[in-house]
């Protein structure tokens, strides 16, 4: 007889009525597909070998690189935690008495793009800087012709490399509890001050003009009356 047997019990799922029984193709050539790792410890025995070898090559400098900001991540989601940033703004070196020209050649990266939003963030990178230059050790280029600036003989036998990062970020977070909000606070609207401030901002340039054109027709009219 054609057809599924009624007696045979049906998984949930399984195919139903009177179809065709699926030939299941298993015996296809897998291999062609599948990655393996097999170099897996190797690559890190290399990368290990470049670690080291990398870091005898920029000796004594810090294997980390260069010494990076501070800065604040990006959207209202993760603006409150800090991290490194690409470089120091030229403000910033400036107050903490650096050359820009020099700042590189001393292991200080510099990023003439960035701006300095608030002071806040100046004056942490500017503790940095000079925290940074308290514990530097410069190398003379010719040993027997120090020039003015360079470590001393006793610094320079006791130098050695650092390792791991350079002045690593803590993440500092504020100890602001929950408390009862006040009248006073309660009768000023937060979206009113920042729609208010927004628009000053933006119409700043117009009012000055008008106010300018006020002023210059308050003269014209007045030495129209002298006369």
């Amino acid at each position: 007889s054609s057809g599924i047997n009624a007696e045979w019990p049906l998984r949930p799922g399984a195919p139903k009525h009177n179809n065709m029984v699926f030939d299941s193709h298993f015996h296809k050539d897998w291999q062609r597909y599948v990655r393996t790792w097999f170099n897996q410890a190797g690559k890190k025995k290399r990368r290990r070998t470049k670690r080291l070898e990398k870091a005898a090559a920029i000796a004594p400098r810090p294997v980390a690189g260069l010494l990076r900001p501070v800065v604040h991540c990006q959207t209202i989601r993760y603006n409150a935690r800090v991290r490194t940033g690409r470089g120091f703004t030229l403000d910033e070196l400036k107050a903490a008495g650096v050359n820009r020209k020099q700042a590189l050649s001393i292991g200080i990266a510099v990023d003439h793009r960035r701006k300095n939003r608030s002071q806040e963030s100046l004056q942490a990178n500017v503790l940095r800087l000079k925290e940074y230059k308290s514990k530097l050790i410069i190398f003379p280029r010719k040993a027997s012709k120090p020039k003015k600036g360079d470590s001393t003989q006793a610094e320079l036998e006791v130098a050695t490399q650092m390792t791991g990062p350079i002045q690593p970020i803590k993440q500092v977070w504020s100890d602001t509890k929950a408390r009862v909000i006040t009248d006073e606070e309660k009768k000023q609207s937060a979206f009113q001050t920042l729609r208010m401030n927004r628009a000053n901002v933006k119409l700043i340039g117009v009012r000055e003009k008008r106010a300018k054109e006020a002023a210059e027709d308050d003269g014209l009219g007045s030495k129209k009356k002298k006369k």
